[in-house]
C-alpha cells in the first residue's frame, strides 16, 4: 500500500522544523505499530539529514499485560538501558496512537501511579532539558482514535493533517501577539458560566508551542504562581487518563491547592491522582487552545487542549521553560470551553465568549 503523501509531508515538517535535525545527531523515534507508516517516513527523513535514528518500537497491548501480571520489583525496576539512550539523543521524536484506547481501565490505578513515578525522571528530562534535548509529541491518524472522535478513519484523517500540515511561521505570528499579551500580565481571572477563579503568573515566563513541542501545535502556555490559585471550576470536557474517563470534574482551590474535588464518574481516580505526590493538587499549567483547526472535542488531549475557544489547567507538574515551580510524578491537562465565559487580564477582558479582543 503507497504511502500517504500527508504522511510524508509530515515526517518532513517535524524533521525540518520541529526538532530541526542536523548532521550526526541521534533522534529517538517512539511509535506502536499503528504508527510505522509515519515511523518510516520519519525514519528515511532523519537519514537524509544525515543524522542516526534511534527505534524505539512499542507493540500494542502490553502495557495491559504488565499491570496485570508484572511483580512489585517489575513495578519498581528503572528502566536504565532507556534512560542510556535518552541521556545520549539530541531529539526525541514520539508519536501518540492507539489500538484500544481503554486498554488500561481495569488496570491497577495503585501500580500505574507507582511505575509513573519511577519513570518520571525520563519523562521529566525529555519535556524539561532544552537545549540538550529537543522533543515532538506527535498525532496521527489510527482506527481507535478515530473512533473515540466519532469520526470515520477517513475522516479523522482529514482532521488529524489539516490540523497539523499548516503554515507554521504565518500562524506562529498569530500565536506570538497573544503570547507577548499575556508576556505582560500578572493576574489572570476566569469568570462566567462553571468558572469563577483567580491567579497569578509569571507573565514573562508565558510560552508559546508552534508546532514545535507538539504537532499539532496551537497553544500558548504558563505557570501559575504556585499558591495563588482561588475559587472554583467545573470542566465541560472529560478527561481521560490510563483509561479511564472522568466526567464533570468539579475543583475548588485554596491558596494554590485543590481543597474539593467532585465528578460524576471515576471520582476516586480523580482523588487518586490528586493524592498521587505532594504537588499534585496543585497547578502546574494554565493554557490557551489557539489551533484554528481543530473545532470538535475527540477525546484526545494532544488536539483537545489546542482548540480554539477553550483553556485547559494542568494538575502537577509545572515545565522549566514556564519558571517550574511545582515538580511532581504527573502533569494532567484538563480541558474547559470558554465560550459562555471570559479571560481578564490585569483588569481587562482579552478574551470573551472564545473570541480574542487584542
Amino acid at each position: 500500500m503507497p504511502t500517504d503523501l500527508r504522511t510524508q509531508k509530515l515526517a518532513k515538517l517535524i524533521v525540518d522544523y520541529s526538532v530541526f535535525v542536523k548532521p550526526n545527531e541521534k533522534v529517538v523515534i517512539s511509535g506502536a505499530e499503528e504508527a510505522k507508516e509515519l515511523v518510516v517516513a520519519l525514519y528515511k527523513e532523519i537519514i537524509l539529514k544525515g543524522a542516526h535514528p534511534i527505534l524505539r518500537f512499542r507493540p500494542s497491548g502490553l502495557n495491559q499485560f504488565f499491570y496485570k501480571y508484572a511483580n512489585n520489583s517489575q513495578i519498581k525496576k528503572f528502566p536504565d538501558e532507556f534512560n542510556y539512550i535518552v541521556k545520549n539523543a539530541q531529539k526525541y521524536i514520539g508519536i501518540s496512537t492507539e489500538s484500544n484506547t481503554r486498554e488500561l481501565t481495569n488496570c491497577s490505578s495503585e501500580k500505574i501511579t507507582a511505575r509513573e513515578k519511577i519513570v518520571h525522571p525520563i519523562s521529566d528530562y525529555i519535556v524539561n532539558e532544552k537545549p540538550k534535548i529537543y522533543r515532538c509529541s506527535v498525532g496521527f491518524p489510527c482506527q481507535a482514535l478515530a473512533q473515540e472522535a466519532e469520526m470515520s478513519l477517513t475522516e479523522y484523517e482529514n482532521f488529524v493533517y489539516s490540523s497539523c500540515l499548516l503554515d507554521w511561521r504565518t500562524l506562529g505570528k498569530k500565536i506570538d501577539k497573544i503570547l507577548n499579551t499575556f508576556r505582560k500580565g500578572k493576574k489572570i481571572y476566569l469568570i462566567g458560566e462553571n468558572v469563577d477563579l483567580k491567579f497569578e503568573i509569571n507573565g514573562r515566563q508565558a510560552k508559546a508551542d508552534k508546532g514545535e513541542e507538539n504537532m499539532p501545535g496551537g497553544e500558548v502556555f504558563m505557570a501559575p504562581v504556585r499558591e495563588s490559585m482561588q475559587g472554583w471550576i467545573k470542566f465541560d470536557y472529560p478527561a481521560i487518563r490510563n483509561g479511564k474517563e472522568v466526567t464533570d470534574i468539579f475543583l475548588r482551590f485554596e491558596n494554590g491547592k485543590v481543597i474539593e474535588a467532585k465528578s460524576s464518574k471515576n471520582e476516586d481516580f480523580l482523588k487518586q491522582m490528586l493524592a498521587t505526590d505532594e504537588n499534585s493538587s496543585y497547578v502546574g499549567e494554565f493554557g490557551i487552545g489557539c489551533n484554528p483547526k481543530i473545532n470538535k472535542f475527540t477525546k484526545d488531549l494532544l488536539f483537545d487542549e489546542k482548540i480554539g475557544g477553550t483553556i485547559h489547567l494542568a494538575l502537577g507538574m509545572a515545565y522549566k521553560e514556564n519558571g517550574g515551580g511545582n515538580d511532581s510524578a504527573i502533569h494532567w491537562d484538563i480541558v474547559k470551553d470558554m465560550k459562555k465565559a471570559k479571560i481578564i487580564l490585569d483588569g481587562k477582558i482579552v478574551q470573551e465568549n472564545g473570541k480574542w479582543k487584542i
